[in-house]
């Protein structure tokens, strides 16, 4: 999927395109778990048990082992939101995007997607977490789009499923290439930044991979392959 070899236009010199930065979310651009801060925030505000914080935070530890059932994993964390309208949902997100996740913003994390903006790049944000965080968050960050996991509506309404392929592990990367077949612009190079060995697929797309707090496995996979190491640091205890 490197750019240089699939999509370039032969007739456009390389020092004219835009290179393309992908970023994943969660303890990447945020020292914390957007999907983990999002079930405390619901559970706070009486509209999920507080059971559900020990569940989701069952269902991460398999995250970090690379095994979890993404589909359980969304079932159980958007039940509790089911049923709600989009409108009903937009002020609760509002709220929660300013009150846990600007907080809880790497410092770093946005003078990088600053200094690729100098440059001219584009820049999106790739996550397996649910689109109506993701999407909102992008908006604070002023990135160009976002791709996460798509959630179905009828009539306004949130059904609780989801739809389409989900942005997790491959997905990810089948959910870019999609993108790159969207958007008639070619790039020059790709650059991916991640914290999480579930990113590995993406990480190997791409023509510059960054490990940014890398978790064990993607820390020695780096060492391994000589991947840059980005170490991002926040002043704030966040509650995961």
């Amino acid at each position: 999927m490197k750019r240089k070899n699939t999509l370039l236009s032969n007739t456009q010199p390389i020092t004219k395109l835009p290179n393309l930065a992908i970023f994943d979310l969660d303890e990447t651009l945020i020292a914390a778990d957007s999907a983990s801060l999002w079930v405390r925030f619901i559970v706070n505000k009486g509209l999920a048990s507080p059971l559900l914080i020990e569940q989701e935070q069952n269902l991460m530890k398999d995250y970090a082992k690379g095994s979890m059932d993404m589909q359980s994993y969304m079932a159980a964390t958007l039940a509790p939101i089911a049923g709600m309208s989009t409108g009903e949902l937009a002020p609760l997100i509002e709220e929660f995007v300013q009150t846990c996740i600007r907080p809880a913003l790497f410092p770093a994390a946005i003078e990088r997607i600053e200094w690729h903006k100098r440059r001219g790049d584009t820049v999106i944000i790739i996550s397996a977490t649910g689109e109506h965080l993701v999407r909102p968050i992008a908006e604070l960050l002023l990135v160009d789009d976002a791709l996460a996991i798509n959630l179905e509506t009828q009539n306004n309404t949130l059904t609780g499923n989801t739809v389409g392929t989900l942005s997790y592990r491959e997905g990810k990367v089948v959910r870019l290439e999609a993108w790159l077949e969207a958007h008639s612009d070619s790039f020059n190079a790709l650059y991916c930044y991640t914290d999480s060995i579930n990113d590995l697929p993406l990480l190997q797309a791409v023509d510059h991979p960054f490990a940014v707090n890398p978790d064990p496995a993607l820390a020695l996979h780096a060492q391994m392959q000589e991947w840059t190491i980005m170490n991002w640091h926040h002043e704030n205890d966040i509650q995961r």
